[in-house]
């Protein structure tokens, strides 16, 4: 395919690049033992028009097409901490696109908007101790009572959850219907019954917080549903479709910035004699990278196109082929990069295990894609269905 990318996209960004690169990167090793990047970083980013690129004028975005995401994700990897990354992709493209399909004016106004501008931090609630991957399997509830809803329960693994002001969060409205009986709902975290029970320490992305909540007796106004009853389920399952397809391009071009950063190495790295780039087996590993890379990212394109034609041009659903692309190039692109971080890790020998190297993060952080946003092997699942397998 052709470059999807106009100047005012390449533009777009820069604006993105030298955010990271002058703004972000500079912080790596304090960000990172500190296990949290500042509030500051959101509004920064909402006051650069990073975080509302691709949304409308109308609720205080640039009005561009997808493709203006799949460019912000692509530059944010060089701020060099992935749990940055994450924190910003889940604030732009994970918790307000529901509110974007679904909100009415006032929904907006209260909560997209001021997201969009990073003067509100947004968190997506839907996995729970007992239900990640099956998202049927929730048992956070909303009961209805009069003109409010009273919900109970608990969600885990919620980035930006130690500091969101709200949660976009999916509870069981009718227990009974199983999937069909979910809703979602926007909850400001200041409501009484709203707690942070602890926030979790990870293995990787450590800049950036991942909670676990607790909801006891908390009581919003039905206001706050967001599209109708009973129907958060299926809702879901589009809004997924943005989170996996941002979170392969982000991956992708991460891993491109993994293998150049081994090849400048291996060329300054000497052993027995010679650099170690000029080894023929390594060079025939990062040939065989490469390519691989390259099919990832076109995969990955694939898929952005196709959503992009769906919700921007046809301004429709997802289509089930559109979900099908998208699911493959999470599969796809998941086992490239954990080949591809293992191999550049490797190709560092020693340093690759030192943490003030880049590579020993990178290797740590990616392995949450192959989990996030549905594992590996509840994506072959849905692509078994959908080939009617």
């Amino acid at each position: 395919m052709s470059s999807p990318f106009t100047e005012e996209h390449q533009q777009f960004r820069q604006t993105v690049r030298s955010f990271c690169v002058r703004e972000l990167a500079p912080h790596v090793e304090e960000w990172e033992r500190d296990e949290l990047f500042p509030n500051w970083v959101f509004k920064r980013a909402g006051e650069l028009g990073i975080l509302g690129a691709h949304y409308p004028e109308d609720v205080g975005g640039a009005g561009g097409d997808y493709w203006f995401s799949v460019a912000k994700s692509e530059e944010l990897p060089r701020c060099l901490m992935a749990g940055v990354t994450m924190g910003l992709l889940v604030q732009a493209d994970m918790a307000t696109p529901v509110i974007h399909d679904l909100g009415t004016k006032e929904q907006k106004e209260e909560f997209l908007t001021p997201a969009i501008r990073g003067e509100k931090i947004a968190a997506l609630g839907v996995s729970e101790p007992n239900a990640g991957s099956d998202v049927a399997g929730i048992e956070t509830t909303a009961r209805k009572d009069g003109g409010d809803y009273v919900i109970n329960g608990a969600k885990t693994f919620i980035t930006n959850g130690t500091r969101a002001d709200f949660v976009t969060l999916l509870a069981k409205t009718d227990p009974a219907q199983g999937a069909h009986g979910c809703s979602f709902f926007l909850v400001p975290t200041k409501t009484p019954g709203f707690h942070v029970a602890k926030k979790l320490k990870k293995i990787g992305n450590h800049s950036s917080d991942t909670a676990e909540l607790h909801f006891e007796d908390l009581r919003i106004p039905a206001r706050y549903r967001l599209g109708e009853e009973n129907m958060g389920f299926m809702y879901l399952m589009q809004n997924f479709q943005s989170e996996r397809i941002i979170a392969c391009t982000s991956a992708t071009a991460g891993g491109d910035y993994m293998l150049q950063e081994a090849i400048a190495y291996g060329r300054d790295r000497k052993a027995f004699g010679k650099p170690i780039i000029k080894r023929e087996y390594w060079q025939h590993k990062f040939v065989d990278l490469t390519a691989k890379l390259e099919a990832a990212r076109a995969l990955a394109y694939k898929g952005a196109e196709a959503y992009n034609q769906d919700k921007y041009v046809a301004r429709a659903p997802v289509q089930l082929e559109t979900v099908k692309l998208i699911s493959l190039a999470k599969i796809f692109v998941g086992d490239v990069m954990t080949e591809l971080a293992d191999q550049c890790l490797q190709f560092h020998g020693g340093w690759g295990y030192i943490e003030e190297y880049h590579v020993a993060r990178a290797w740590r952080d990616q392995r949450l894609f192959r989990i996030g946003g549905g594992t590996t092997e509840t994506m072959r699942y849905y692509v078994a269905k959908l080939m009617g397998l």
